[in-house]
């Protein structure tokens, strides 16, 4: 069982008995994956407020190549999101945010892209106020379907074409303020996430599924 630290972002966690919590997490360089947190729910945990939301940690863990899940160990932090999170609108953005990157990455396969992505727009949205916050989050969705390895043809208006095209070939921190309208920044939003979902429905349609729905 060899031990390894990653940097990490944490993405989800599921209570697990009474006192551990089980823990998916990008990684730098594994990619997403899915471990044992044992004791994290006690009061002395080791590690401390380091699972909440997209954390960015410094995670222990041990890993074996016959089993799925990692047995974590512990826990640095490096920089929590609660600052974002007291706000309603930043918490809703960073919970869509992870729950795009926990449903579009498979797991264990290393995209170094798609982790440093989400750093560079938690660092964004640290610094804007809340009229930046979904120019943020459009930026992540329409990067986040590219490097997934999908990209839904953007039926949208000439508008939200040219910010999709700015969007693809700006850093999110140079990106030009605008004053999005409905026919804008919601317009190009719809078509992604009908792109993701369509995505994730796709991996869920099975053969018993369709069996049981033709009958």
């Amino acid at each position: 069982m060899a031990a390894r630290v990653s940097d990490s972002l944490i993405l989800r966690t599921y209570p697990l008995k009474e006192s551990d919590l089980i823990v998916s997490f990008l990684t730098r360089d594994q990619g997403k994956l899915r471990g044992v947190a044992k004791r994290a729910r006690r009061p002395k945990s080791p590690f401390g407020s380091g699972l909440e939301r997209l954390s960015h940690v410094k995670m222990y863990y041990f890993q074996r190549e016959t089993r799925e899940l990692v047995s974590l160990d512990s826990c640095e932090l490096i920089h929590s999101q609660f600052n974002l999170a007291s706000d309603y609108a930043a918490g809703v953005a960073l919970d869509f945010i992870a729950e795009v990157s926990e449903q579009l990455l498979p797991p264990a396969e290393p995209s170094e892209r798609f982790f440093r992505l989400v750093l560079a727009v938690l660092d964004y949205l640290r610094t804007v106020e809340s009229e930046g916050l979904w120019q943020a989050v459009s930026y992540f969705l329409l990067w986040a379907v590219k490097l997934s390895g999908f990209l839904p043809e953007l039926m949208v208006s000439a508008e939200s074409g040219e910010i999709a095209e700015e969007m693809l070939h700006t850093p999110v921190a140079q990106l030009a303020p605008r004053v999005w309208t409905r026919e804008t920044a919601a317009d190009l939003r719809r078509v992604l996430v009908r792109g993701i979902e369509e995505h994730i429905e796709r991996r869920l349609i099975t053969l018993p599924l369709l069996e049981s729905a033709a009958g």
